[in-house]
């Protein structure tokens, strides 16, 4: 069995404690925090992550939307020289409470709109913990590749080999050798 990991930074919302007109949510992370969030997503290091969020209730759950603003660091998928990207993503989940008693009955057709949004989250509670939601979105927009303005193997001097190296490159050789034969 594996234990639940605490959530790296406080951003749980009490849906029974709600105003109707919603609430104001401003997650600031410090230096400690950042850097154990820079581990958890291996990279270099986190040095912004500002989220302003605004939380409204929505259909018997809740409505998250705002901004995440993050600053990371991480090595160039080319010279492992230091990359920083600025990251400016919004953020819009619903989180809705269980069906219950509304499941669908065994054999019963269920329609999934495959070209709405994302699905909404569900409840399991009366709070919603939002560092996850956050996490995500930051673990999203980072860059898989990153490198430097106009930094390629090329530029490096490294020997790429010839263009052609694909598996049909060498049956076109094997081909060719082969055409003397009836």
């Amino acid at each position: 069995m594996s234990a639940v990991l605490p959530p790296l930074f406080d951003a749980v919302v009490r849906i029974d404690r709600l105003p109707s007109a919603g609430r104001d949510l401003v997650v600031l992370l410090d230096a400690p925090t950042r850097a154990t969030l820079a581990q958890e997503l291996k990279i270099s290091a986190v040095e912004l992550f500002d989220a302003k969020l605004t939380i409204a209730p929505f259909r018997g759950g809740i409505r998250a939307q705002g901004r995440l603003l993050a600053r990371i660091v991480q090595p160039s998928v080319v010279s492992f020289e230091a990359v920083t990207q600025e990251i400016d993503e919004v953020v819009d989940r619903i989180y809705l409470p269980e069906a219950g008693d509304k499941a669908p009955t065994p054999g019963s057709e269920v329609f999934v709109d495959l070209e709405d949004d994302d699905f909404p989250d569900h409840l399991d509670g009366p709070e919603v913990d939002l560092s996850a939601l956050l996490v995500e979105t930051l673990a999203l927009a980072i860059d898989a590749y990153p490198r430097r303005p106009g930094e390629s193997l090329e530029s490096l001097g490294v020997d790429l080999g010839p263009a052609e190296t694909s598996p049909f490159a060498a049956l076109n050789k094997l081909k060719k050798s082969g055409d003397s034969e009836p």
